[in-house]
C-alpha cells in the first residue's frame, strides 16, 4: 500500500507543476459552461422574458365583434399583440419580412357584418408559412377565430328560440364567457421534487456537468503524458526491478489520476452549487456517486491513454478524440432527449452519456438516489474495462 501511494504521491506532484492542467481541469470547464450556458438561455433572466409570439393587427372593421376578436387575441397565451395604431398594412408587412413579427392580423372591413349575417367572414394573414412559429400562429389563431364564429352562432340560435329572455349579446357574451372554463383542459404540473427553478438554471443543469465531463477527459493528456514520459525514461522498467509489483505501479497512477479529477469535480460542483445555483445538493449522496464513478471511469481511461501512447503527440491526440466523440455523443453539448430516441440510444454506447443521466436524474428530474445506480453501474463497468485492457496491454507491452 506504502508504495501505491508513493506513485501516486509522485504523480500528483508533476500533474500540479503544469500550469495546463490547472487550466484544463478547472477554469475551461467554467469558461465553456458560461459560453453554453448563454447559448442555450442560461443567463436570459428567467421567467422575466414574454415568451408568446408577436402578431401585429390591423382593424379596419371598427365594430364590437372585430374589437372582441382583438380582446380574445391580447389574452391569449400563446400571442403577444402588437396594435401599433401607425402602423398600415405596409408597415406591417415590412415587419413581417424582417422577422419582428411572426405574423400580422388584418381584420377587413365588413368582418363583423359577415359575420352577423352567417356568411363566410375572412380574415387576411401575413405571416411566412415556411418557419416552425407559423405553425402555432396558425392553431391559436383558428381556434380564437373558430370560438369567434361558434359564439355569434350559438347567440343566433338563443335569441330565435326566444329573443325577449335570451337576447344575441347575452347569448354571444355568456358563450364566450363559458370558454374561461372548458369541460377539458390541459394542466401543466412541476414534480413536488423539484424546486421551482427558471429555464436558464435548467439550461445550466445540463451544461454545466456536460462541460465538467469534457474537460476531465481533456484532462487525461496531461496524465498520459506523465506515464509516456516515465515509459521512455525507463523509469518503469527500473520501478519493476524493485520491490514494486506491476499492479502496484498501475494502482498508484490510476489513484493518482482518480484523486485529480475527483478534486476537479468537487471544485466544479461547489461552483455550480453556490455561484451558478445549480442544486447538486439536493441531493448529495446521488451526486457523490455520480461523481465517483464518473472519476473512476475517466481515470481508468486515462491509464489507458497513458499505457497505449508511445510518445507524447500520441497522448494529446489519444486524449483529444475521446473528449470529442464521448462529449459529442454522449450528450455534453446537446441534450440526448432532443436527438431522437434511436441517436439516444447510440449515444449511450459512451460513458459520458450515462454520467450525464446521473447528473440530470438529480438536477433536471428531481430524482432521488435510487435514480443513479444504474448510470453508476454503468460507469463503474466502462472502469473496470479500461482498467483491464491497460493491465493487457502492459504486459503485452513487456513481452515484446
Amino acid at each position: 500500500m506504502t508504495r501505491i501511494l508513493d506513485i501516486a504521491l509522485k504523480d500528483l506532484t508533476q500533474f500540479l507543476r503544469d500550469f495546463k492542467t490547472f487550466m484544463f481541469l478547472l477554469l475551461l470547464p467554467i469558461l465553456f459552461t458560461f459560453l453554453f450556458g448563454y447559448a442555450f438561455g442560461g443567463f436570459g433572466g428567467g421567467g422575466a422574458n414574454d415568451s408568446r409570439l408577436p402578431v401585429g393587427f390591423l382593424n379596419r372593421d371598427e365594430r364590437w365583434i372585430s374589437a372582441t376578436l382583438h380582446d380574445q387575441l391580447a389574452n391569449s397565451d400563446v400571442l403577444r399583440l402588437a396594435d401599433d395604431g401607425s402602423l398600415n398594412v405596409a408597415g406591417l408587412e415590412r415587419q413581417v419580412a424582417d422577422g419582428d413579427l411572426a405574423a400580422a392580423l388584418i381584420v377587413p372591413e365588413g368582418y363583423s357584418k359577415a359575420m352577423l349575417a352567417d356568411r363566410t367572414a375572412r380574415l387576411v394573414v401575413y405571416a411566412d408559412t415556411g418557419t416552425a412559429a407559423w405553425t402555432t400562429v396558425e392553431a391559436e389563431l383558428l381556434k380564437l377565430a373558430s370560438r369567434l364564429d361558434g359564439a355569434v352562432r350559438t347567440a343566433t340560435i338563443m335569441e330565435d328560440l326566444d329573443g325577449e329572455r335570451l337576447p344575441f349579446k347575452y347569448g354571444f357574451e355568456q358563450t364566450l364567457q363559458a370558454w374561461d372554463d372548458p369541460p377539458i383542459a390541459i394542466v401543466e404540473t412541476t414534480s413536488s421534487a423539484l424546486s421551482n427553478a427558471d429555464e436558464g438554471v435548467e439550461a445550466l443543469a445540463h451544461t454545466a456537468p456536460g462541460m465538467m465531463l469534457q474537460f476531465a477527459i481533456a484532462g487525461l493528456l496531461t496524465c498520459a503524458q506523465v506515464i509516456v514520459t516515465e515509459r521512455r525514461s525507463r523509469t518503469l522498467q527500473r520501478l519493476l526491478t524493485t520491490a514494486a509489483r506491476r499492479t502496484h505501479i498501475l494502482l498508484g497512477h490510476y489513484l493518482a489520476i482518480f484523486l485529480l479529477i475527483f478534486t476537479q469535480f468537487a471544485i466544479l460542483i461547489a461552483f455550480g452549487q453556490v455561484f451558478l445555483k445549480i442544486d447538486y445538493l439536493r441531493s448529495p449522496g446521488a451526486t457523490t456517486l455520480v461523481a465517483f464513478s464518473a472519476a473512476l471511469c475517466i481515470a481508468a481511461l486515462g491509464l489507458l491513454i497513458g499505457v497505449v501512447a508511445r510518445s507524447e503527440e500520441q497522448a494529446i491526440t489519444f486524449s483529444l478524440i475521446p473528449m470529442f466523440v464521448f462529449s459529442g455523443f454522449g450528450g455534453a453539448w446537446v441534450p440526448l432527449e432532443v436527438t431522437g430516441e434511436t441517436f439516444a440510444r447510440i449515444g449511450h454506447i459512451s460513458p459520458v452519456a450515462w454520467a450525464m443521466d446521473g447528473f440530470k436524474n438529480v438536477l433536471i428530474r428531481g430524482f432521488g438516489f435510487e435514480s443513479v445506480l444504474l448510470p453508476a453501474a454503468a460507469l463503474l463497468g466502462y472502469a473496470l474495462v479500461f482498467f483491464g485492457l491497460a493491465v493487457w496491454r502492459l504486459s503485452a507491452a513487456e513481452e515484446k
